[in-house]
């Protein structure tokens, strides 16, 4: 069976378009895993007004609004990967992470790096699990 009939692309307008050859997200049987989304508007395409924090809670509300169309909610979140130009945010996005998360806590990696792309301060991306059993 070929590679592209096993994948299925997950697509939706309430989340910005993808900057670059590849999909918002990839279905893999149970598996969703969502691309890195920084804080653009889908509406603009451009990062949302207000720092790191602002960025971060549309990068979340993005990753939100991709789970929903593959079927799932942040609740289904089983990893995240936040990647930030600058360590010091650090806490702020734990901040805004948590109001996203609440409880339901994803494990995660969180690292530093030079730049992102169109200037973010934050990109956030994430593996969804929506099989019904417990493993």
């Amino acid at each position: 069976m070929a590679l592209e009939q096993k994948l299925a692309a997950v697509q939706t307008p309430l989340a910005p378009a993808a900057v670059g050859p590849y999909s918002q997200a990839v279905r893999a049987g149970d598996f969703i895993c969502i691309s890195g989304q920084l804080g653009l508007s889908p509406e603009t395409g451009e990062l949302v007004p207000g720092g790191v924090a602002a960025q971060a809670r549309q990068a979340l509300a993005n990753i939100a609004a991709i789970a929903e169309a593959a079927g799932g909610t942040l609740s289904d979140v089983a990893r995240t990967r936040i990647y930030l130009t600058d360590m010091a945010d650090f806490a702020v996005v734990n901040a805004v992470y948590a109001e996203a998360f609440g409880a339901c806590r994803p494990a995660r990696v969180t690292v530093g790096v030079s730049a992102l792309p169109r200037g973010g301060a934050a990109e956030i991306e994430a593996d969804l699990w929506l099989g019904k059993g417990q493993g």
